[in-house]
């Protein structure tokens, strides 16, 4: 019997969906690192993983223990920021119960490497990833960049401004989901790059005008109905939106060189030593899974050589603020910040 590649473990995990294999191929041919070139996963592996992408990470690791089933793999799951807090203090109780932390948000990750836990990684691993997203003791795994989420019949391009800053003094209804934390890290950004005076001032001008919503699909779906004019969202939440309804009454809009256009990405740290985590880390940087990741999640693919979701802005066109995004974990001052204002 022939040996079931990883695209139709991926297929048969459900985590290329339904589409052809040949067409799954074609889709992972402009990569020069494929998983099967890859070593085999041999032995204990205990992974942190931090809720996200309603299943589709747990499809991906379904199909990686498919392709390799002397891996005995263990996850404990919840959010990320309470695991990289429980990473912290066992890392500070000299015990070491998992080998990696696959984290949403790279706030998360900063808290595991600021307390040293984290292993340096490969040139290998550091060297595929594209320019910006190159760091030596974590990985990024996917990206999302901040958008304006705007209605296109009620406003037009040239209504939107550039700069994030400017929306505290505009006259567009805006819609926001400030209790959310991808909300949250944005804000940290903002706070980081413009100051806490500005920052503060920002939030009640636009506090003056914004419809508050649960989350950011919901600041997408308000923007699509008319309920607003723009919104704050991850892109994306409207790359979602428009898949099964193509002729949605909502575009994407861009700022420039600021928090607005923020380039955020989920991460994965390597705690212990050896070559099993740092090769579990390579599966998650292969063709297969970055292409999956990127069509079934629309998230942006940070490895060299894999195509990003349709209807997004190619990363050499945004500019986003050159910061580094492990700064994002001192959430803190901006909740209390958002609480002083009332916006929380």
């Amino acid at each position: 019997m022939q040996r079931r590649t990883f695209l139709q473990g991926l297929v048969a995990a459900g985590a290329l969906g339904s589409l052809p294999l040949g067409t799954v191929q074609a889709l992972t041919q402009t990569s020069s690192v494929s998983v099967e070139s890859l070593p085999k996963l041999e032995g204990d592996l205990t992974l942190y993983l931090g809720r996200g992408e309603g299943g589709l990470y747990e499809n991906v690791l379904k199909a990686i223990e498919k392709r390799n089933p002397k891996l005995n793999l263990k996850v404990r799951r919840g959010g990320s920021a309470a695991l990289a807090n429980t990473i912290v203090a066992e890392t500070k109780a000299g015990v070491k119960r998992a080998d990696l932390f696959w984290a949403v948000d790279t706030g998360s990750i900063g808290v595991v490497t600021d307390a040293g836990a984290a292993k340096p990684l490969p040139n290998d691993i550091t060297a595929q990833l594209k320019d910006g997203f190159q760091y030596p003791s974590w990985s990024p795994v996917t990206g999302r960049v901040r958008t304006l989420p705007y209605n296109t019949q009620r406003v037009s391009p040239e209504q939107i401004p550039d700069s994030v800053m400017a929306l505290a003094d505009s006259d567009l209804k805006i819609g926001w989901a400030p209790a959310y934390s991808s909300f949250q890290s944005f804000v940290t950004a903002m706070r980081i790059l413009e100051g806490e005076k500005a920052t503060k001032t920002w939030l009640k001008g636009i506090n003056r005008n914004a419809k508050k919503y649960a989350g950011e699909l919901g600041v997408v779906m308000g923007v699509e109905r008319g309920e607003v004019d723009i919104g704050f969202a991850n892109h994306y939440y409207t790359l979602r939106l428009k898949s099964g309804k193509p002729d949605a009454n909502v575009a994407l809009a861009y700022t420039n060189n600021d928090a607005g256009c923020l380039v955020n990405a989920s991460g994965i740290v390597a705690l212990s030593e050896g070559s099993l985590p740092v090769n579990f880390i390579r599966y998650l940087l292969s063709q297969e899974v970055q292409s999956y990741l990127a069509r079934e999640a629309y998230e942006i693919p940070l490895v060299q050589g894999v195509e990003q979701p349709q209807g997004l802005a190619s990363l050499s066109a945004l500019s986003p603020p050159d910061m580094d995004l492990r700064k994002l974990a001192d959430l803190r001052p901006t909740l209390n910040m958002m609480r002083e204002v009332g916006v929380l």
